[in-house]
């Protein structure tokens, strides 16, 4: 059925429902005005018939036979500028222009020149399939984030799928890595970081997805040295791993269940499933975690969140691993997945950021 239809029904019921006072032609008036829209929208639309549904990816996107993609959220973009509300300035920088992808900076407005200050490079949520650097959830936290820590931020904007279907986004969020290492000796070409970074503190960090990047990106580098960085830690925001069979709240959560299997088999449609070793760090043929090119991490789990023993599977795994470095753990009672994107200035989310705050300025004073 023609989703403007639904929509302008919706309408209607709720008109018919909602007392009405005065005389009774009222209602008629309401029911022609709704019929009168109900026909425009209709031959408005004639002619432009949406092609078959290939896919639902829901909440996410539906993909169509003719390989067009409609993502439903996500989509809105704020540009970069300054932010009166936190003192922070961000703007963006195309860093590959093979691939288009590109990074916002952000740092406090009121950095003196060569005043260093530590370095998060940010990759951000959405299931590897939606969003950008320029979601307005997403910019809004980076500036409270950046406030709060007093740091300066490189955000990624990699590929999603299933346009650029993974690895891709690990691959532009290592080469968004190597860009920055071409800033450590002074010398790269953008002036915040050559004037304002400290590249002996830099930290990983993202939420949902983007702190499955992180974890990944630290494993890599463990292997492969990134020289002119030091990885001082992680910062993993409700993590994105997963897993074939349920653990924890998902043997009776079937439908979210279900719904988080129908995101990664979309995302990555390999004869793995949900036990490929890019979302379940403990599948056969994953690395060891011991691996990990850090010395901190803070894996941070909502109580509501379907992944939230997974982020706890992973804290108890990487104390017992013999990774040698110092994890810390923290949970945010009564809130569910990325709940800190959506309310940002509650108590809850500026607990958290300002518990990661102290993550990154304690190692910074040491």
């Amino acid at each position: 059925m023609d989703r403007q239809f639904i929509n302008t029904s919706s309408v209607f019921f709720t008109l018919l429902c909602v007392p009405i006072g005065g005389p009774r032609y009222h209602k008629f008036t309401i029911l022609w005005s709704f019929l009168s829209l109900s026909l425009s929208l209709s031959l408005s639309q004639m002619g432009s018939i949406k092609p078959e549904v290939s896919q639902e990816v829901l909440p996410y996107l539906i993909e169509y036979k003719d390989g067009t993609v409609e993502r439903l959220v996500g989509t809105q973009v704020t540009p970069p500028g300054s932010d009166p509300q936190t003192g922070v300035v961000s703007k963006d920088v195309l860093i590959v222009p093979e691939t288009g992808v590109s990074v916002r900076l952000y740092r406090p407005i009121d950095t003196p020149k060569d005043k260093k200050l530590p370095l998060v490079v940010y990759f951000h949520g959405g299931a590897f399939c939606i969003a950008t650097v320029g979601e307005p959830l997403y910019h809004n936290s980076l500036n409270i984030l950046v406030a709060n820590s007093n740091v300066v931020a490189v955000a990624v904007d990699f590929r999603n799928s299933p346009e650029f279907p993974l690895p891709a986004a690990y691959d532009d969020s290592w080469a968004a890595l190597e860009w920055v290492a071409s800033h450590a000796a002074g010398g790269g070409s953008e002036v915040w970081l050559n004037e304002n970074v400290d590249f002996d503190k830099v930290y990983l960090a993202g939420d949902s997805a983007g702190a499955n990047i992180s974890h990944h990106l630290a494993i890599r580098a463990g292997s492969i040295r990134i020289d002119g960085l030091k990885f001082h830690g992680i910062l993993m925001i409700q993590p994105y791993f997963w897993g074939e069979k349920p653990i924890g709240s998902e043997v009776t959560d079937t439908v979210r269940k279900g719904m988080v299997d129908i995101w990664w088999r979309y995302v990555c449609p390999s004869d793995k499933g949900c036990d490929d070793p890019l979302i379940n760090p403990f599948a056969d043929g994953s690395p060891l975690l011991s691996g990990l090119a850090c010395d901190r991490v803070i894996v941070c789990v909502a109580e509501k969140d379907i992944l939230r023993d997974r982020g706890v599977l992973y804290y108890d795994a990487l104390v017992k691993s013999g990774w040698g470095g110092k994890v810390e753990f923290m949970e945010v009672e009564g809130e569910d997945h990325v709940f800190h994107l959506f309310n940002p200035t509650c108590e809850k989310a500026m607990n958290m950021i300002k518990r990661l705050a102290r993550f990154i300025n304690e190692e910074s004073e040491i």
